[in-house]
């Protein structure tokens, strides 16, 4: 029983992260990972995490290569617990074969627990 425990949490850790963990990551101005707001662009230009980059969840397969290096590390989020956008994103860029987790909360938590978020039109 309790080696399921383990193997359960272990690997949620593995393909999730938290709000908290990656606002330390992208503070150090080399995070590590490339992370994708994988809402619409009325989202994205409503507010999101500086350092981000737009990535619609639509778009993953078709773009994904040209915007970020294959095997490059990737975190995925959208706006919060009650959407999907980022697990479908996630998904779509784990069968492209890149390392890629979620950001759980999404831009929702990001903004409750009080850190910086940019607003305007992604020029994408």
């Amino acid at each position: 029983m309790q080696t399921t425990a383990i193997e359960h949490f272990e690997a949620k850790l593995a393909y999730e992260t938290d709000v908290a963990d990656v606002h330390v990551a992208m503070e150090t101005g080399e995070p590590g990972f490339v992370l994708v707001d994988s809402r619409s662009r009325e989202a994205w230009d409503q507010g999101h995490v500086p350092g981000a980059i737009h990535l619609p969840t639509r778009e993953v397969a078709r773009r994904a290569a040209e915007l970020i290096p294959p095997g490059t590390a990737v975190v995925t989020y959208c706006w919060g617990p009650g959407c999907n956008g980022a697990t479908k994103a996630a998904l779509e860029f784990a069968r492209l074969g890149y390392p890629v987790r979620e950001m759980i909360g999404g831009f929702e938590y990001w903004v409750r627990e009080g850190n910086d978020f940019e607003k305007g039109e992604c020029g994408c």
